[in-house]
């Protein structure tokens, strides 16, 4: 009669051992409890943020002054729509008649993914060296053209920090950008 008691105990372990096996698998045991939900809602809520979205503020600047000076141009973005996720840098393009340069990433920078909740903000910023007026490798800007990571659409801005100095050519832009950041607390 000893066996059935050890047969018993073996017999509860396997079933506990198997009933904690679906731990967040996103299988349905039927129970509707474990995980089958959690997935589709957490990628529901990390839907990539839209500009249409988002309030922007660019500046208050510290520009250059002088051919040849370094400036810094602070972007601010709240989110004004559900939460959403930022992940890497914003898509910049500098427009000077029928001229335009994109900014490039700030290559030391890692980006991180940012979740914003409603009224939440982040910042990212624009560094450039300002051009010579009338120099053939300046862009002599108007507007800064903004996108955020994974979207077509852009908001315009005017751009009223002095031309930007180019790298070898006005089309290659002595510019940097920062990944997102968050702002603010």
């Amino acid at each position: 009669m000893r066996a059935l008691p050890i047969a018993v105990t073996v017999l509860a372990a396997a079933l506990a051992l198997t009933s904690c096996d679906d731990g967040g698998s996103g299988s349905s045991s039927g129970s509707g409890k474990s995980g089958d939900t959690s997935g589709p809602a957490k990628k529901a809520a990390a839907a990539a943020c839209v500009i249409g979205d988002a309030g922007i503020q660019v500046g208050p600047a510290n520009p250059a002054t002088a051919a040849g000076d370094t400036g810094n141009v602070p972007v601010t973005l709240t989110n004004k729509g559900a939460r959403c996720v930022l992940k890497g840098f914003p898509g910049l393009t500098l427009e000077a008649g029928g001229t335009s340069a994109e900014i490039a990433a700030d290559e030391s920078a890692a980006p991180q993914e940012l979740t914003l909740a409603k009224d939440d903000t982040a910042s990212f910023t624009i560094t450039y060296v300002r051009g010579a007026e009338g120099d053939a490798k300046t862009l002599a800007v108007k507007t800064l053209k903004i996108s955020l990571p994974g979207a077509d659409t852009a908001q315009s801005f005017p751009w009223s920090f002095g031309p930007v100095a180019g790298k070898g050519s006005a089309t290659e832009p002595n510019a940097s950008v920062t990944p997102f950041q968050h702002a603010g607390d």
